[in-house]
């Protein structure tokens, strides 16, 4: 990145994917490929998201997680737009062009819905993550990173609240609505690991991205204190092998491609 584009953009400004690929502002081979990353996981959990439009136990609800899904493809476009300067791509070449090998999302985005408390457990773990994460990142050294973390954070607050409102409801309900909020946070716990797993990419970009395991002990306090309020505990379990970020995925993210791509690859060059 160049200085001047740099000191063009202001943390904290709202930051549109518009905006970073008219900046001209080329990403370096390493920071492409964080963004890539942070770009994968928002897109994939919208995707997943997106589903419960109309399926949802209320109708607020519906309304809910369809604003909480396009707040994530608005951060994918944003890290997606800034990954691809690196090498000519579009966010639309990223998100429709690649087989699930090239993705870098972790295997925790990509996990099926299930019922609404899966989603749920999945969605808290998720939210309370990404907060840590953009609150830190919105400091680093990367200006373009900065500033989309800086928009991001405010938008994912309001993502943690409202899941951790969803499990204390489900948590404190009735015998069925614990016993699904439990059965969900034992399906969920096994791939949040790898949320906080180091590589030698992360390690390597220094003061241009956040080091995953920092994030972790206020991940854990948030929420245990979230969950000790519902008279939950975090899940004992075996944690799931990972590899997203490699591009080796579950057999899920796959089909969820086949659906997400269609359109793009059937009618390649179309527009509306």
């Amino acid at each position: 990145m160049s200085s001047d584009s740099a000191t063009r953009i202001t943390p904290g400004n709202a930051l549109r994917p518009e905006d970073i690929a008219a900046a001209g502002t080329r990403a370096p081979a390493d920071v492409a490929e964080y963004a890539l990353r942070l770009g994968d996981d928002a897109l994939v959990l919208a995707q997943r998201l997106g589903w419960w439009i109309s399926r949802a136990p209320e109708l607020e609800e519906d309304v809910a997680l369809g604003n909480i899904a396009l707040d994530l493809m608005g951060h994918a476009r944003s890290f997606l737009t800034y990954a691809g300067s690196a090498d000519g791509r579009t966010e639309d070449d990223l998100a429709y062009w690649r087989g699930e090998s090239g993705f870098r999302s972790a295997h925790l985005m990509e996990q099926p819905n299930g019922d609404f408390a899966r989603t749920i457990a999945r969605q808290f773990a998720v939210s309370v993550y990404q907060f840590e994460l953009y609150s830190a990142l919105q400091h680093c050294a990367d200006a373009t990173l900065a500033a989309i973390a800086a928009k991001a954070v405010k938008e994912v607050d309001y993502h943690r609240d409202h899941s951790a409102q969803w499990v204390l409801r489900l948590g404190l309900g009735t015998d069925e609505s614990r016993r699904r909020m439990i059965r969900a946070l034992e399906l969920t716990w096994p791939y949040v690991g790898e949320l906080f797993d180091d590589d030698a990419l992360v390690t390597a970009l220094g003061d241009r991205a956040v080091l995953p395991s920092t994030l972790k002990p206020a991940f854990e306090r948030n929420i245990s204190a979230v969950l000790r309020e519902a008279e939950l505990e975090v899940p004992m379990v075996q944690p799931a092998p990972g590899g997203g970020r490699q591009g080796r995925h579950s057999e899920h993210l796959g089909y969820m491609l086949a659906e997400m791509q269609v359109l793009a690859r059937e009618h390649p060059g179309a527009t509306w």
